[in-house]
C-alpha cells in the first residue's frame, strides 16, 4: 500500500487487480555515450543483454500487450528483441524526438491491433536491469488501488543531477516533473527523482498526449508533461518511492554498467548463498542469473558461471574456472577449467589446466585431468584421460584408461573423422589414433604406436621401428659444445646399435600404460 506520501509500505495483495493492458518498453535510444558499435540495450549483464531483463521484468506484470520501441540500429534491436519474445510487438519511433512521441506511437500501434486500449497502460526502459517485476507489479497495485490517473516510481538520490525532478503537494501528490535542464537552482536541490517507469490510465494517457508539445530547452515531446496535464484535468498524479534505487538506475555509459553488473552479481551471489550454495570468495565469484545451483554446492574463488550451467549438490567447482552451459553431475570437481557445453557424471572430476570443448560428455566417476583438450567426445563412466593429451570426434567405453600425451587425429585437412574405443582399454603414452580406426574392447597399445588400422578386441597394438645409435655423432656434428665436452669427459663409446627386429622393450608391455 501507500502512505500519504506515496512510499511503499508493504506489498499490496489485492486479489482483485487487473493485469495491465499494456507493457511499453522504450528502446529506441542511441546510447552515444557507451561509445559501442553495439547498441546500448544490446550489452550483457549478468547473463542477458538490457534489453533482455527489461522485457523479463515486463512480463513478471502478466500485460495483455507488450510493446516495444525500437529505432536505433532498429534491425539489429528487433532480432533480438524477436529471439528472446516473439509475441513482441515492435514500434518504429518517428522522426519526432522524445519519449512522449515514443510512447504516443506505441500506443497507436496497439490501438490499431485490436481496439482502444482500456486499463492500465505501464511504461518503462530498456536499459534498467535490475528492475524487478515484484516492483512492477506493485506499482501497478497502487495505481489501482488509489485510482490515480497517473503513478510514477521515484526515487531519493545524493546527487540527482541529470534527473527529472519530482514536484509534490502539499498533500503528497505530484504536481509536475522538471528535467533537469529546465529546472530552477530550487528545483535542481531536490532529491527526489523521476525513474521514468509510470503507470498510466490508458485514457488519460491517450488524451493528454495530444496535448504534449515540443517547447522545452531539448525541443522534445516529454512523456512527464502528461503528469501535469493529467492534474490540471482533474486526474489524481501520486508517485511511488523505491528504497532499492538500483532498480532504477540505467547504464549510459561502461563505467554506469559496470557498477550495475557488480550490483547484480552481488545479488545473485548472496541469494545463492542464502538457498544453500557456498561461495568462498563473493568478490571474484561470477553467476549469471540464468545458471541454476543446487544445494550444498561449493563455488571456490575466481570462478564464474555463465549461461545455461547447472551444478548439482555437492559439487565443487573452482578456483579459477570458467563454466558456459555446462551441466555438472552430483559430487563432481571441476578445477582450473574452462568450459562450454558441456557435460560432467555426477562424481566425475576435471582438470586442471582443461579445456571442455562442446559436445564433450564425461560419464561417471570418469576423469579428465590436467592439460587436456576434449571436444565432441563421449567418455565412458569410471573412464580416465589423465593427462596432456587431445580427443576430439571421439566415443570412449567404460573404465577405460587413456595414457599420458594421447591424441585422436581426427582432421584429414578437409573432413573430421571419428575414433571408436572400447571398454577396459589400455593404451600407453604417446599413442596417436588416426582416424576414423575402432579399438576393440580390452586391447591395448605399446609406448609411441601410431594407429591407423582397427584393432580387434583384446589385441596389442605397436609401431615397432629399428633403433640406431650413431657413435661419436656429436663430437663430429657439434664440436665445442657443452654436449660434446661432456660426451667426452664421459668416455663411452656406445657404438652403432640395432634393437633386434620383432623384440619388444619394455615400453610396449602392460606396464608403460599411463594411469
Amino acid at each position: 500500500m501507500s502512505n500519504h506520501d506515496g512510499s511503499i509500505i508493504a506489498a499490496r495483495t489485492d486479489e482483485t487487480q487487473e493485469a495491465p493492458a499494456a507493457v511499453i518498453v522504450l528502446a529506441a535510444g542511441a546510447g552515444t555515450r557507451m561509445k559501442s558499435r553495439t547498441p546500448k540495450i544490446l550489452h550483457p549483464i549478468g547473463g542477458l543483454s538490457m534489453i533482455g531483463h527489461a522485457l523479463g521484468a515486463a512480463r513478471g506484470v502478466q500485460p495483455r500487450e507488450l510493446a516495444v520501441v525500437v529505432r536505433h540500429e532498429r534491425d539489429r534491436v528487433a532480432e533480438h528483441v524477436t529471439q528472446l519474445d516473439t509475441t513482441a510487438v515492435l514500434v518504429d519511433q518517428d522522426d519526432v524526438p522524445g519519449t512522449g512521441r515514443a510512447v504516443q506511437v506505441a500506443l497507436e500501434a496497439l490501438d490499431a491491433r485490436s481496439g482502444q486500449l482500456t486499463g492500465t497502460v505501464v511504461v518503462t526502459y530498456g536499459d534498467v536491469p535490475l528492475l524487478t517485476p515484484e516492483t512492477l507489479r506493485e506499482l501497478v497495485a497502487v495505481h489501482q488501488g488509489d485510482g490515480n490517473a497517473v503513478t510514477v516510481l521515484t526515487a531519493l538520490l545524493e546527487d540527482p543531477t541529470g534527473y527529472g525532478r519530482i514536484q509534490r503537494h502539499d498533500d503528497g501528490t505530484v504536481v509536475a516533473i522538471v528535467e533537469h535542464k529546465d529546472a530552477s537552482p530550487e528545483q535542481r536541490a531536490i532529491r527526489e527523482v523521476n525513474s521514468g517507469i509510470y503507470a498510466f490510465d490508458a485514457a488519460v494517457l491517450r488524451d493528454a498526449l495530444t496535448r504534449v508539445d515540443t517547447a522545452n530547452a531539448q525541443g522534445e515531446m516529454y512523456l512527464t508533461d502528461v503528469l501535469a496535464i493529467a492534474r490540471t484535468a482533474g486526474g489524481r498524479v501520486a508517485a511511488v518511492v523505491l528504497a532499492d534505487r538500483w532498480q532504477v538506475e540505467g547504464a549510459n555509459d561502461r563505467v554506469q554498467l559496470a557498477a550495475l553488473g557488480a550490483e547484480l552479481n552481488r545479488r545473485i551471489v548472496e541469494r545463492w548463498m542464502l538457498a544453500g550454495v557456498s561461495v568462498v570468495d563473493p568478490a571474484s565469484t561470477w553467476i549469471d542469473t540464468t545458471v541454476v545451483l543446487d544445494e550444498d554446492v561449493t563455488l571456490l574463488p575466481g570462478t564464474a558461471l555463465h549461461g545455461r550451467t547447472v551444478v548439482a549438490r555437492d559439487a565443487v567447482v573452482g578456483p579459477d574456472t570458467s563454466l558456459t552451459d555446462v551441466v555438472i553431475g552430483e559430487g563432481a570437481h571441476v578445477v582450473r577449467t574452462h568450459g562450454s557445453g558441456a557435460r560432467i557424471g555426477a562424481g566425475a572430476s576435471v582438470g586442471p589446466f582443461t579445456y571442455l570443448r562442446p559436445g564433450t560428455v564425461l560419464g561417471e566417476e570418469g576423469k579428465i585431468g590436467a592439460f587436456y583438450e576434449t571436444k565432441n567426445v563421449t567418455i565412458g563412466r569410471g573412464s580416465k584421460l589423465s593427462h596432456l593429451g587431445y580427443a576430439g570426434d571421439a566415443e570412449i567405453g567404460e573404465y577405460t584408461n587413456i595414457g599420458c600425451g594421447n591424441i585422436t587425429a581426427n582432421y584429414d585437412g578437409v573432413n573430421k573423422h571419428r575414433t571408436v574405443i572400447g571398454s577396459h582399454v589400455r593404451t600407453s603414452s604417446n599413442t596417436v589414433f588416426v582416424a576414423p580406426v575402432s579399438v576393440g574392447d580390452g586391447a591395448y597399445t605399446g609406448a609411441g604406436a601410431v594407429v591407423r588400422k582397427d584393432v580387434p578386441a583384446g589385441a596389442l597394438a605397436l609401431s615397432v621401428a629399428p633403433q640406431r645409435n650413431i657413435a661419436d655423432w656429436v663430437a663430429g656434428k657439434r664440436p665445442g659444445t657443452a654436449a660434446a665436452t661432456a660426451a667426452a669427459d664421459a668416455g663411452t663409446d656406445t657404438g652403432t646399435t640395432q634393437t633386434p627386429t620383432g623384440t619388444t622393450s619394455s615400453t610396449t608391455t602392460e606396464e608403460s600404460t599411463n594411469a
